[in-house]
């Protein structure tokens, strides 16, 4: 149909009913300055635990096989590494990738909190005085925090819990 498409008729004057390619979906400012942010936060985090172990970007471009500009890129928020890139920094930064792909948002943030009862619960290197003891730290933490421990909460003496 003439005025559908091609170089005349924008994705703004695209008319139901003709057909063509639609137009790339970009994300609305709010979303986008979100997305830039938190790259940022990561190329930040990425600079602060290299700084932290007094290397340099060369340094850690070599170790990851990640050219040093790129690595000063992704340092500053211009770039957004794959998962794969995230992967080799934190090798050569000597931590966990989640650590890098819950920065970047490839990974939710999980809070474990009301799982760690159940972990703790379930440890077979512990000794049940030694979960016990271990619970009543961890609640007595909770409680300092503002929040109520878990149901079935070991007490401050120690009582309860069913471990």
């Amino acid at each position: 149909r003439p005025g559908c498409t091609g170089p005349a008729a924008p994705a703004r004057l695209h008319r139901p009913g003709c057909t063509g390619p639609a137009a790339p979906a970009i994300p609305s400012p709010p979303v986008r300055d979100e997305l830039e942010a938190r790259w940022a936060d990561l190329g930040e985090f990425i600079r602060a635990q290299r700084e932290l172990t007094r290397m340099s970007v060369r340094r850690l471009a070599e170790l990851t096989g990640v050219s040093n500009p790129y690595l000063s890129q992704i340092e500053r928020g211009l770039r957004k590494p794959s998962a794969d890139v995230l992967q080799q920094i934190a090798k050569g930064l000597n931590i966990t990738a989640e650590a890098l792909y819950v920065r970047a948002g490839i990974l939710g943030e999980e809070l474990p909190a009301r799982d760690t009862r159940q972990v703790i619960g379930a440890d077979p290197l512990l000794t049940q005085e030694q979960r016990a003891s271990l619970l009543a730290v961890y609640d007595s933490f909770v409680l300092a925090n503002g929040t109520r421990p878990a149901a079935g909460a070991v007490e401050s003496n120690g009582a309860g819990g069913g471990w």
